[in-house]
């Protein structure tokens, strides 16, 4: 549930209600927007049956939250979250790309790569150094080597970082080099994990699992917000359909409805959700017009020696291409790429 105070409340009285609720044994979260605040209640909410709420000082009225997630709602938090990585805002009034190899391989090719896509416009460095791959024999990733020629290109360049992380083992190392946590596909409901990446108080990408409904991925940031880290950004990379002709079936639809149930930042990975290089600039112009925050692209020096999805990444030429075009796009759309 969540208490509406009014907008002429006093702090005293919105602090009265606050401590009356926890009182009960509930927690709650405060959210201040332009105009008026908002309490949102959360535990088991009989307790509060027949304690007359309606009437404190400074209440407006009592609105239930059906939801099973309460802290990504948009009702518990109207204003828009702003996630802060590095030196860029996620979900402000600019565009982010993160780009970078699906799998770091070596040290020139971190570096090479970051000079490029930070002259062509991207704002995260990207890479894997962790690969959960469908079979056991293909490129499983650097591990913490890759994260140590992450934050080399990091220091060089000054571009922050993030990277999938699959394990605890993989998040006590991750904290140790990177600037975002992601959580990718396969992991997206591994509740241990989320809850581990949450203490951690790093920014957090979450992408959308391969068959996960929008409500699913929403509890899954919920168990990730409710380690008390709100920097959550979640990232539509397709989802499992009976299509063939791409990797995934890109769906779109999920930015407005994210927008209209969540206060979170939501960005779009045409690379994955395709798997042809050829796609991507199209869908990516699609995702921006449908509101998007930002853009994961995939780019790599030499795409056909890519040790990890070689087919879908662009060449440097090819990315700065993708970025010179969104501009005017991303602009009227009010998010400029900067």
């Amino acid at each position: 549930m969540i208490i509406v105070m009014k907008p002429n409340a006093s702090m005293e009285a919105i602090n009265n209600v606050v401590s009356f609720v926890q009182s009960q044994g509930l927690d709650t979260h405060l959210s201040h927007g332009h105009e008026v605040t908002i309490i949102g209640v959360v535990g088991d909410k009989t307790v509060l049956a027949d304690k007359n709420l309606e009437i404190k000082e400074g209440v407006d009225r009592i609105v239930a939250v059906t939801e099973s997630y309460k802290l990504a709602n948009k009702k518990f938090h109207p204003e828009p979250t702003v996630v802060k990585v590095g030196n860029a805002n996620i979900g402000g009034n600019n565009l982010v790309i993160m780009s970078g190899p699906c799998a770091v391989e070596s040290a020139d090719q971190v570096l090479e790569t970051a000079i490029a896509i930070k002259k062509a416009g991207a704002q995260i460095l990207r890479g894997g150094a962790y690969k959960p791959r469908t079979s056991p024999y293909s490129f499983q990733g650097m591990e913490e080597d890759g994260l140590r020629l992450m934050k080399e290109a990091k220091d060089a360049t000054g571009l922050p970082v993030v990277c999938e992380v699959t394990s605890l083992a993989a998040v006590e190392a991750a904290v140790k080099y990177v600037d975002m946590l992601q959580i990718g596909a396969r992991n997206m409901q591994n509740f241990f994990l989320l809850k581990e990446v949450g203490k951690t108080g790093l920014p957090v990408l979450l992408k959308r699992g391969l068959s996960a409904t929008i409500d699913e991925w929403l509890n899954a940031a919920e168990y990730i917000l409710a380690e008390g880290n709100p920097n959550v950004v979640l990232c539509e990379r397709g989802i499992r359909t009976f299509e063939t002709a791409t990797r995934n079936t890109l769906d779109l639809a999920a930015v407005p409805v994210i927008r209209q149930k969540s206060h979170l930042p939501i960005i779009v990975d045409p690379s994955h959700a395709t798997g042809v290089r050829d796609y991507v600039k199209p869908l990516a112009f699609a995702s921006v017009a449908a509101g998007a925050d930002g853009l994961m692209i995939e780019t790599h020096p030499c795409p056909e020696k890519a040790l990890s999805d070689g087919p879908q990444s662009l060449t440097f030429a090819q990315f700065e291409e993708l970025c010179d075009t969104l501009r005017p796009l991303s602009a009227m759309m009010g998010k400029p790429l900067l």
